[in-house]
């Protein structure tokens, strides 16, 4: 993250005549930093603590500001690090397989993959029967987190049908990413998924560096070539981050 830079005006005197509840005048100075350029995406908000000392109000109000603009996905605050200006949300196909590390490039950003699990496990019965094999045969399982300019973006987890993939435990998955690997070895056929909002595990919100609580996007997809099922996958976006989108035609 870049350090703080120098903001051209003094907030307070942005306060002067705005006729708005207290929090509501704090939200609307620190939009029009944003909106102006004054403070770009990655620029590092003041703290609380600073934002109370110049412009005097509480500390209450200002935390009431910087949730509110959180929610509308304006900040990320990233805990232990502080706050900062949100990119404009990064979105993903909705109806479509794409590569992530693609869809980072096509808006001219920096893809960077962290494998934080890549190991063999046995199949439960709710795994086998989404993978349509018996319970306690083998599956490849990874736990991936993708980042753009270095943001986490996208938590992927994936099992993976041995059968299919026999070589899948031996990629650098930092090199490339497993729907790129799977795509080339066994082009999908047919897909299906399922789109929930959910709250991420604590262990989930650690790696996408969100407060816990705050909501996420979750896909759990299944993808066949032929009549085999290649992986079962669940990607987790931070909700602040990231958005869906999907085209219909008639």
């Amino acid at each position: 993250m870049p350090k703080p830079q120098s903001t051209p005006t003094p907030l307070a005197a942005q306060l002067g005549e705005m006729p708005a509840p207290l929090y509501a005048r704090v939200k609307q100075m620190i939009t029009q930093q944003i909106a102006s350029g004054a403070w770009p995406p990655h620029y590092r908000v003041p703290s609380e603590s600073e934002l109370v000392s110049e412009l005097g109000f509480s500390r209450m109000t200002i935390n009431r500001a910087l949730r509110e603009l959180t929610a509308d996905g304006l900040l990320v605050r990233m805990q232990g690090v502080g706050t900062f200006v949100a990119e404009p949300k990064g979105q993903s196909a909705l109806f479509e397989v794409h590569n992530i590390a693609d869809e980072i490039a096509s808006r001219g950003h920096v893809h960077r993959s962290e494998v934080i699990v890549l190991d063999e496990v046995k199949a439960t019965p709710e795994r086998a029967m989404a993978m349509d094999l018996r319970e306690g045969q083998r599956l490849f399982h990874s736990q991936v987190v993708h980042f753009e300019n270095e943001v986490p973006v996208q938590i992927e987890e994936r099992y993976v049908n041995p059968q299919v993939a026999p070589d899948y435990l031996k990629q650098d998955f930092t090199r490339i990413t497993p729907n790129a690997y799977l795509t080339a070895l066994a082009p999908m056929t047919e897909g299906e998924h399922v789109v929930e909002a959910v709250l991420g595990s604590a262990s989930e919100c650690k790696l996408l560096k969100i407060e816990r609580g705050e909501p996420c996007l979750l896909i759990r997809r299944r993808t066949w070539a032929g009549r085999v099922v290649v992986a079962s996958t669940r990607l987790l976006y931070p909700g602040s981050r990231y958005r869906l989108e999907g085209k219909f035609h008639s």
